[in-house]
């Protein structure tokens, strides 16, 4: 999409998201790992505002917890469009600002949101018309999630997550987010795993090399059953996240004694995300686990992708 000849300012949003499965592989020669995941984007959005400029620069707001989101060229918003700008010849730069609410470091790919809205924005803005598939490419050399915030909706990610199909979901899944005030290190996270399947290694089975994702999860998908997806969340991500960080065991069941289907640490965590029956459910639980002094915010799924909106 280009912009109107003239045009200052160019807005554009993309979504978080929720891993309603995540399976890791086994640790390969090169330090990291293929994974199998279920990605569903929440209504839970980044906004981008995309400004002509001679350099690059970024400001952030936001409703969540902003400190340990960097201001200067390591932010991955002005990697994304630095690296738009080199992709497609473009010379001169532009002043970013982000409106934030996605957790920061909290397992939902805020800042994927960020490059994926970014990527959009200033292929308009400039007027550089990079094809789609030519967008995929740079999300994916942004982070393995980008190219999933960039397309929305449900999808299997395989290899490193990047590596995306649709996936086929009916209705609309009611969720409730327990946000933390703390984050936690995704590389952490996994090194965390490696060192418990090392330690277990006699007990376990060996994690494959390539994993899929489970049948049962994309039927529940596909019938749009909040009971049947409850049944089949996973993550392998979740007993390191918990090893680090003991208290996510009491969120989790918190939520589950207060009505939810089931609770799940979203990615790497430690935003834990649970499923709630209907609308009404997801309110009470809202309700309840507020009163127990948690950072809760509603959100609902399948929504789309990054797109451009209007001021």
């Amino acid at each position: 999409m280009t912009a109107e000849p003239g045009t200052t300012m160019v807005h554009a949003r993309a979504p978080g998201k929720i891993n309603v499965f995540l399976k890791v592989g086994a640790l390969l020669d090169d330090g990291y790992h293929d994974v199998a995941i279920a990605y569903q984007a929440v209504s839970l959005y980044e906004d981008v505002r995309a400004y002509h400029a001679d350099d690059f620069s970024v400001e952030v707001n936001g409703t969540v917890e902003l400190s340990r989101v960097p201001t200067d060229g390591s932010n991955i918003a002005i990697k994304a469009a630095r690296l738009l700008a080199r992709k497609t010849g473009y010379r001169g730069g532009a002043r970013l600002q982000i409106d934030k609410h996605v957790p920061v470091t909290g397992g939902m790919g805020g800042g994927s949101a960020d490059a994926a809205a970014t990527l959009l924005a200033c292929d308009a803005l400039w007027g550089t018309g990079l094809p789609r598939e030519d967008m995929l490419e740079l999300a994916a050399q942004l982070g393995a999630d980008v190219p999933f915030a960039f397309t929305g909706g449900t999808a299997i990610g395989t290899g490193r997550g990047d590596q995306l199909s649709p996936a086929l979901a009916k209705g609309t899944f009611q969720w409730v987010l327990a946000l933390a005030d703390f984050g936690l290190s995704t590389p952490e996270v996994y090194s965390e795993l490696d060192r418990h399947r090392d330690r277990h290694a006699q007990d376990i089975f060996p994690a494959p090399v390539a994993p899929s994702v489970e049948a049962n999860v994309l039927q529940a998908l596909r019938a749009g059953d909040p009971d049947m997806l409850a049944e089949c969340l996973y993550n392998d991500l979740q007993a390191p996240a918990i090893h680090l960080e003991p208290s996510l065991a009491d969120v989790l069941e918190l939520g589950e004694q207060n009505g939810a289907l089931a609770g799940i640490v979203s990615g790497s965590g430690p935003t834990v995300a649970f499923l709630a029956a209907d609308l009404d459910s997801a309110l009470e639980l809202q309700i309840a686990l507020s009163a127990a002094r948690l950072t809760v915010v509603r959100a609902t799924g399948p929504v789309h992708g990054a797109r451009i909106v209007g001021d």
